[in-house]
């Protein structure tokens, strides 16, 4: 009902900065709340941030101040700004739907993309 595709990752210089982008359609697509969530090798899939159908966003405490989470509904696309990029930072990076209000936990999620990856070095 709701497809996803994200785009914009790609490799960057610790303290540098990109914008990801997910590119939503179906009918609805404009009632979800979203999310974002990334996944490094050997590690859980967690969470990084979320934005309510009303545009209200929430954080993960390792990226508060550094990434921003924003929504456009005239082009069912939800972005992710990301400034001062780390080490750390390093991913794939997932857009999600869900009719939630908000989450914060992945099982909550009804759609996902296929991610895009962000690389950043040392």
């Amino acid at each position: 009902q709701v497809q996803l595709v994200e785009s914009g990752g790609g490799l960057v210089q610790a303290g540098g900065s990109l914008r990801l982008s997910c590119a939503a359609s179906g009918r609805t697509s404009n009632t979800y709340a979203m999310g974002w969530f990334r996944q490094a090798p050997g590690k859980e899939r967690g969470f990084v941030g979320a934005i309510s159908k009303n545009g209200v966003a929430y954080y993960e405490d390792s990226v508060k101040g550094r990434f921003t989470i924003s929504r456009d509904n005239a082009e069912n696309t939800v972005y992710l700004q990301m400034n001062s990029l780390k080490p750390e930072d390093t991913a794939v990076y997932y857009c999600a739907a869900t009719r939630a209000v908000v989450a914060m936990i992945s099982k909550m999620y009804d759609y996902w993309g296929q991610g895009t990856q962000v690389t950043v070095s040392s």
